[in-house]
């Protein structure tokens, strides 16, 4: 969408602020031994205390209110009984309605000890997120930015995932651009809109560049066990620098 009103970047922000606390709450709480299910409903606690709704469930009636993966999950892992172990490459995804605005947040982390030696994909996976961002501005050509992530994922020897991406969020979970792609695509010639709001996401993959559906009807995971790891924020694209919404404890 395009911000026009204080109305709406009111409406907006109160959206974006709602997955912000919920997925820093979930980060925290979550624990080894714990099952993705116990953690799923943690946060639809969260959500309903703030007001909102699951966009998952409201848009898709996706089984869940929250996505949470795990390892070689790239996104949209359904909550489970299965239990987080210590080393365990979590991702949790946030997004939600809030009086008909949505707002959209994802971070990934290691549970307890970094025993895969994932830290360096973690920390790519954020870094990449930030310097993107930066450098979007009114009229940049959205595939610029996906040549970016990608070159900056190469240069850390990690690959990008290039059949999910960010997208444009607004009275919708998924608005134009529907497509912001973590590479190049030379056939999106769209650019950056000012006052438009977009979900900016991070795949980055130690290995793998496709993510594949799961018996579950949701779940998109790498095949050859390629870890991935995601970090993503709602922002409001404006002159000097994008506005971000979700900015919550750093995540």
């Amino acid at each position: 969408m395009i911000i026009k009103t204080p109305a709406e970047l009111e409406a907006m922000k109160a959206a974006s602020h709602v997955v912000a606390v919920v997925l820093s709450k979930m980060k925290d709480y979550a624990k080894i031994g714990m099952t993705t299910k116990e953690l799923d409903e943690y946060g639809g606690k969260l959500l309903i205390e703030m007001g909102a709704k699951s966009a998952p469930y409201v848009e898709y009636k996706f089984p869940g209110y929250t996505c949470i993966s795990t390892n070689n999950e790239a996104c949209h892992g359904v909550p489970s009984s299965k239990v987080l172990q210590n080393g365990d490459l979590v991702n949790i995804d946030v997004s939600a309605n809030l009086k008909g605005y949505y707002g959209d947040n994802g971070c990934s982390f290691i549970l307890g000890e970094d025993i895969q030696n994932l830290s360096p994909l973690v920390n790519a996976s954020h870094e990449i997120l930030l310097k993107a961002i930066a450098h979007i501005k009114p009229g940049v050509r959205i595939n610029e930015i996906g040549g970016m992530i990608n070159q900056e994922a190469k240069k850390r020897g990690f690959k990008v995932i290039r059949n999910i991406c960010g997208h444009g969020i607004g009275t919708k979970l998924h608005e134009e651009p529907a497509e912001i792609a973590c590479w190049k695509d030379r056939m999106n010639r769209n650019r950056f809109k000012k006052d438009s709001v977009i979900a900016l996401e991070t795949f980055i993959s130690t290995n793998a560049k496709f993510v594949y559906e799961q018996e579950d009807g949701w779940t998109l995971s790498t095949k050859d066990g390629s870890f991935v790891a995601q970090h993503e924020h709602t922002m409001i694209i404006r002159e000097d620098k994008p506005e971000i919404l979700t900015w919550e404890n750093g995540i």
